[in-house]
C-alpha cells in the first residue's frame, strides 16, 4: 500500500489524481467503515486512514471519505468552533480548493464561495495567484493552503492576497514549515524533478520554509497569529481525529 501510494504521489499529475480521487472515494468511504478513527468533516468513522507522503509516508493520514489529511481536519475544527465561516453571510475566496472542503463549503448558502488556482478542475475561475482578477478589499475571508511552496515568487503572491482581503478580515496560509531551520531556503536553479524531491522534499516545491516565514508574512502587511490549535485537543480526540500535534496555523488579518 505504501508504495502505491508513493507511485500515485510522484508520478501521476495533480490534476489527474484529483479526478481519480473522486471517482475512488465512494469505494473507499464504503471499504474502511469502523470504529477507531473519526473524520470531523464528514461525521464517519473509519476502522483506519490511509497512509500519504511524497517522500516520508505517514500512516493513518488521510480519510477514506473526505480525503482530508491532518491539516485539512485540525483547519476544519478550527474553522467550525472559532469562526463565522458557517454562520455569517461572508465572501470567501479559497485558493486551490480542497477537495475535503469544497463540496461542503459550496453548499453553505451563507457565503458567496469562489475558489481559484491556475490547474486545479476545482477552480471556477482559472489564473495566476500572483495576478488575481479581484478588487481590492473584496473577500471577508481567504484560504490558501499548502499553495506557497509551489510558487516562484511567494511574495508576490502574498502581497495579493493582502490586497484582495477586507480589512478585518482573515486568510489561512498554511505551509509546510520546517521548525529546526531559522531561514527558508530556496534555489530558483533547481528545476529538475527529482532535485526538487530529494532538496525540498517533493517534486513541485521550490522551497522549504523556516521559522522566517511568518515574517514574510508580517512584511506584506499581515498581522499574524501562530495558532497551536491541537492544544486545544486531548491525547485521544487528536489519536481519534488523526491531527499532528505539531502543526501550526498561520491566522493572518488585515487590520489596515
Amino acid at each position: 500500500m505504501n508504495l502505491l501510494i508513493k507511485i500515485l504521489l510522484n508520478w501521476i499529475p495533480r490534476k489527474i489524481l484529483i479526478s481519480l480521487s473522486i471517482l475512488l472515494r465512494p469505494f473507499l468511504d464504503f471499504f474502511f467503515r469502523g470504529k477507531k478513527f473519526h473524520d470531523p468533516i464528514n461525521n464517519k468513522s473509519y476502522c483506519k486512514f490511509l497512509p500519504y507522503g511524497y517522500k516520508n509516508i505517514r500512516e493513518n493520514a488521510l480519510s477514506p471519505g473526505s480525503l482530508s489529511l491532518e491539516r485539512h481536519r485540525l483547519l476544519w475544527l478550527y474553522l467550525k468552533k472559532e469562526t463565522e465561516i458557517f454562520q455569517s453571510t461572508l465572501k470567501v475566496l479559497h485558493i486551490a480548493p480542497e477537495q475535503a472542503f469544497y463540496q461542503k463549503f459550496k453548499k453553505l448558502d451563507n457565503i458567496d464561495y469562489i475558489t481559484y488556482d491556475l490547474n486545479s478542475p476545482l477552480a471556477q475561475i482559472k489564473g495566476d495567484i500572483c495576478n488575481m482578477p479581484f478588487s481590492e478589499n473584496d473577500f471577508d475571508i481567504v484560504l490558501c493552503n499548502h499553495v506557497l511552496e509551489h510558487v516562484l515568487d511567494d511574495i508576490s503572491a502574498i502581497k495579493e492576497i493582502y490586497r484582495v482581503l477586507k480589512i478585518g478580515g482573515f486568510a489561512i496560509l498554511q505551509v509546510p514549515i520546517d521548525m529546526n531551520k531559522k531561514l527558508t531556503f530556496e534555489d530558483s536553479s533547481i528545476t529538475e524533478k527529482e532535485e526538487r524531491k530529494k532538496i525540498f522534499g517533493q517534486y513541485d516545491h521550490v522551497r522549504i520554509y523556516g521559522q522566517d516565514y511568518f515574517n514574510r508574512l508580517e512584511k506584506s502587511g499581515f498581522n499574524v497569529e501562530k495558532n497551536f490549535y491541537c492544544n486545544n485537543f486531548s491525547d485521544e480526540e487528536i489519536r481519534k481525529y488523526s491531527l499532528n500535534k505539531n502543526e501550526i496555523i498561520p491566522v493572518c488579518r488585515k487590520l489596515v
